[in-house]
C-alpha cells in the first residue's frame, strides 16, 4: 500500500487511490499506467459494481509531472512527451468509455491531469475544499486531457473563460460549471466512501448537499459575451470596453500567461465544440507533440516551476503580437 497508486477491491467497489503526497499527487508515467490498468481490470470484472477514485491528503492531483516533460524538451527528446501524453489520453478515453459508475472524490486541489482522471467519469464529488483549474496557459501548454471536449460544453462561455484564464473554481461552483456532478461537505466524505463500498452508486443521493448560489452568477453576462467572441482579439477588446473591476482582473489574468498559448488554447477549445471526445483527444495529441518541444513551454516551466522567478520571457510578449498564421499552422495536418 506504499505505491504511488494504490489499487484494491473492497465490497462492491474497485478502489483506486493516489498516493504521491510530496508531489501533490502529480501524475507520472507509472501512475498513469497503473490507473489505466485498474480501470480496464475493474471495468471487466462483474463483481466490481463501481470504481471509486480518491486520495487521503488535502489535495487530489496537481496535474501531470511537467518537469519531466520539460527536461525531455531541453534535451531534444520528443519521445518522452509523446509517450506520456499518448498513454494519458488513452486512459482519459478509457474512463469515459466505462460502462459502470466511476466516482472521483475531490477534496482538494484538482488541476490539469487531475481533471482528466475525474471529469470523464460518471460521478464527480466535490467538497468545499475542492479547487479545480486548467492552468496550462500559465506554462505555455493548453487545456488538454480531453478539456477541449469538456470546456465548450460548460454553460455559456464559462469553459472558454476557464480554459484561457486558468481561473480557479472552488467548492460547489465546480458543480455549477460542470467540473463536478455533486457537492458533499468534506466532513461527510468518510461516511460517503463507506456507503459507496457497501451500497454502490445509489449512496451518493443520501449525502449530496443542496447547491449554494454560483459565485460567478453576477459575472455570467460579461463572461458569456466576452468569451463568446470569435477571436482572442475580440475577447480582449470586449473586456477593455467593459472596464469593470472583473473585466480588468480578467484581462490581467490573460496578459499574465503566454500570449501564444492563449491563442492556440482558444483555437483548440473552439474546434472542440464540434468534435467528439476521441477526436478532441486526437487533436490535443497532435498539438501537444508540437507545443511540448517548444521554447515557449520550456520557458514557462522554468519560470513557474523550476526557477520559480515567475518572470517568463514570452515570445512574443503581447497577445496582440501573436501571428495568426503561426497559430493556424499548428493545426494543419502533418505529413506521416
Amino acid at each position: 500500500m506504499d505505491r504511488e497508486v494504490q489499487v484494491w477491491r473492497e465490497g462492491r467497489a474497485g478502489r483506486i487511490r493516489l498516493n504521491r503526497p510530496k508531489s501533490f499527487n502529480a501524475l507520472n508515467l507509472d501512475m498513469v499506467k497503473t490507473i489505466r490498468a485498474a480501470v480496464d481490470e475493474f471495468g471487466a470484472d462483474p463483481t466490481v459494481h463501481v470504481i471509486l477514485l480518491d486520495t487521503l491528503e488535502r489535495w487530489f492531483c496537481a496535474g501531470g509531472d511537467v518537469r519531466i516533460l520539460q527536461a525531455g524538451a531541453v534535451a531534444g527528446d520528443s519521445s518522452i512527451a509523446e509517450t506520456f501524453f499518448g498513454i494519458e489520453y488513452a486512459m482519459n478515453q478509457a474512463i469515459a468509455e466505462l460502462r459502470k459508475p466511476y466516482i472521483a472524490i475531490i477534496d482538494g486541489l484538482c488541476m490539469g491531469g487531475g481533471v482528466g482522471i475525474s471529469v470523464h467519469g460518471s460521478h464527480r464529488i466535490a467538497t468545499e475544499r475542492a479547487l479545480f483549474a486548467m492552468p496550462e496557459t500559465g506554462i505555455a501548454l493548453f487545456p488538454d486531457v480531453g478539456a477541449s471536449y469538456v470546456l465548450p460544453r460548460m454553460p455559456g462561455s464559462l469553459g472558454m473563460y476557464l480554459g484561457l484564464t486558468g481561473a480557479r473554481v472552488t467548492g460547489a461552483d465546480a458543480v455549477h460549471t460542470g467540473f463536478a456532478t455533486h457537492f458533499v461537505p468534506s466532513e461527510r466524505i468518510p461516511a460517503l466512501s463507506a456507503a459507496i463500498v457497501r451500497d454502490g452508486v445509489t449512496a451518493i443521493a443520501e449525502f449530496a448537499a443542496p447547491l449554494p448560489p454560483f459565485t460567478l452568477a453576477n459575472e455570467r453576462e460579461l463572461i458569456d459575451w466576452a468569451f463568446g467572441q470569435d477571436t482572442v482579439t475580440g475577447i480582449v477588446s470586449t473586456l477593455e470596453d467593459d472596464g469593470s473591476d472583473f473585466a480588468k482582473a480578467t484581462l490581467a489574468q490573460l496578459r499574465g500567461h503566454s500570449p501564444s498559448s492563449v491563442h492556440w488554447s482558444f483555437e483548440i477549445i473552439r474546434r472542440g465544440a464540434a468534435q467528439d471526445l476521441a477526436d478532441c483527444l486526437a487533436s490535443e495529441f497532435a498539438l501537444v507533440c508540437q507545443i511540448a518541444m517548444s521554447g515557449e513551454f520550456i520557458e514557462g516551466v522554468r519560470a513557474l516551476l523550476i526557477d520559480k522567478d515567475k518572470a517568463p520571457k514570452w515570445q512574443p510578449p503581447l497577445l496582440e503580437e501573436v501571428d495568426p498564421a503561426k497559430i493556424a499552422a499548428l493545426f494543419e495536418p502533418k505529413p506521416r
